[in-house]
């Protein structure tokens, strides 16, 4: 049974850091997409890194213009979790961030939800001004 543990949200100033963690048991496929969503209220949920490897230790990652050059998604194959390091955090990006697994091997689209099989049960992340 796959199951995706989030951890690592909290309450932070405009500029901070923060370092998701996304622990994964049942679920070895590198080749798989794996992704971090958010979804602040009233808002629909929006991808904002994913990452899979094409073999070997080469992987590929992928962001929105709004994150791009301030969240960097990585995985640790020994500790079987992903990352997304945050920073320079702005007020906008305030939301309920979500971990997620996709069912098939790479990351076409994977700025879709519909893509992703399995989901963690998210962590808060705050940013106040």
């Amino acid at each position: 049974q796959v199951q995706l543990v989030e951890s690592g949200g909290g309450s932070v100033l405009t500029g901070g850091s923060l370092r998701l963690s996304c622990v994964v048991s049942g679920y070895t496929n590198e080749r798989n997409c794996m992704g971090w969503f958010r979804q602040a209220p009233g808002k629909e949920r929006e991808g904002v890194a994913a990452v899979y490897s094409s073999g070997g230790s080469t992987y590929y990652a992928y962001y929105p213009d709004s994150v791009k050059g301030r969240f960097s998604i990585s995985r640790d194959r020994a500790k079987k979790t992903l990352y997304l390091q945050m920073n320079s955090l702005k007020p906008e990006d305030t939301a309920m961030y979500y971990c997620a697994a996709a069912g098939r091997i790479g990351c076409g689209s994977w700025y879709d939800r519909t893509e992703y099989t399995y989901w963690g049960q998210g962590t808060q992340v705050t940013v106040s001004s």
